[in-house]
Formats: C-alpha cells, sequence, structure tokens
C-alpha cells in the first residue's frame, strides 16, 4: 500500500466523509487496518490508531469486530475472496485433468508472482504474523497453502505413476516450485526493487522452465 493510498484511506469515508454502508465500513476499517499491522505489526498497533486512521471512533470499530484478534482475521478470509481462491482452483484442477503440466505450472507460478506484487503490504502482514507468535500465518498455511500443497503433490504422484514425471519426493517437488516466486516477491518487496530483472511474463517463463526441466521424465 503506497502512501498516497493509505492517507486516501485515512478520509475517504471518515467521519468528514458521509455515512458508509456497514460492508463498506468494514472493508474501509480492514483496508486500514492491513496499512498499520504491514507497518507496525499486530502488537505494535492499537484499534485506537486504526479508528484515527480510519476518521471514526473506536466504538465503531468494535461494533463490526469484537475485538483486535477478530479483525486480524478478518483480513484474512478477506484476502482470501478478493484473490478468488476457489474459482483459481478450480481452474488448477482444469489444467491437471487435462493433463496440462506446462499450464498448471505456469498459472501457478503467475498467480503467487502477481499475488504478493499486487498485495505487499499482506506479505509484511505475514510476516509480522509470524515473528510476533500469532496466527494468522498458521490459519492462511491451514485455510490456502496446505490445500495447495496437498492438490500439486498428489498432482505429481498420478504424474510420476503415468511415466509423466521423474520419481523425486512430491513434497519437495512443490516447495521448490513455490519457492521460486515467493522468495523473489519476499526479496523485491521487502527490498523496494526487483531481486531478478525480469518482468513477470519472462519470471513465469524461467521458473516454469527451471520446475519443468527438474519434473519431467527423461526419454
Amino acid at each position: 500500500m503506497s502512501n498516497s493510498d493509505f492517507e486516501k484511506l485515512q478520509t475517504d469515508g471518515g467521519c468528514q466523509g458521509g455515512r458508509m454502508r456497514g460492508d463498506e465500513r468494514r472493508e474501509q476499517l480492514i483496508r486500514v487496518a492491513i496499512g498499520l499491522f504491514a507497518q507496525k505489526g499486530f502488537n505494535g498497533t492499537t484499534t485506537k490508531e486504526i479508528a484515527t486512521a480510519a476518521g471514526v471512533t473506536e466504538a465503531l470499530i468494535f461494533r463490526h469486530f469484537p475485538n483486535k484478534d477478530a479483525l486480524y482475521e478478518a483480513i484474512l478470509f478477506w484476502k482470501l475472496e478478493e484473490a478468488d481462491a476457489a474459482g483459481w482452483f478450480e481452474k488448477m484442477r482444469g489444467f491437471a485433468d487435462r493433463r496440462d503440466d506446462e499450464g498448471l505450472v505456469r498459472t501457478l507460478i503467475g498467480a503467487v508472482l502477481e499475488f504478493h506484487r499486487r498485495r505487499p503490504e499482506f506479505q509484511r502482514l505475514m510476516l509480522y504474523s509470524g515473528l510476533e507468535g500469532h496466527d494468522l500465518a498458521v490459519r492462511l498455511r491451514e485455510h490456502l497453502v496446505r490445500p495447495i500443497h496437498t492438490f500439486l503433490e498428489e498432482y505429481i504422484r498420478t504424474r510420476q505413476r503415468e511415466g509423466a514425471f521423474q520419481h523425486v519426493d512430491p513434497a519437495a517437488a512443490v516447495f521448490a516450485m513455490l519457492a521460486m516466486p515467493l522468495h523473489h516477491t519476499l526479496v523485491s518487496n521487502l527490498s523496494g526493487c526487483p531481486a531478478v530483472g525480469l518482468g513477470d511474463e519472462e519470471l513465469v517463463e524461467q521458473f516454469a522452465r527451471i520446475a519443468l526441466s527438474g519434473l519431467t521424465a527423461r526419454p
């Protein structure tokens, strides 16, 4: 979230901006909270600070969220809905059913790059969650990361049985495949400049080629 975006959220819909519908207000509070949590962490951010940044009273926050933990958890499920995780899984299953290895790997890597490129503040928030011992990162793993790993590991096992993939450890293969785009976005977001000087399309091409060359069975 850029400074201009954050400043806009501080004024849009605040005390001077008129009344919002309940769903609009809830989304505004989540957006403001993400910006502050990403800057200061969960422990370093108070609900009073969130209320001030949003231009509302603390009581209004508690009208939408019973406590700060509930607001923190709402961020996770809002992000999953925003990213259309269900629709993405359906698309990946289509590639798997067609045995389109290249399409599946490219789509996976491209989705990871795009998600974190468009949401750098969420990646910072997840890092804070892990460092502070908050269970938001654990919940993200259970709701999104683990299902992705399980799906991909089973697909690799299936392709190994069919003779298309080498007999490498499926869990290690999935970890390596996801590590490339994740590490790139992490370094890029933390440093403020691309870790690798390539555009997203070329990154997808290179990362997918590396992943598939390591998986595809040799004649």
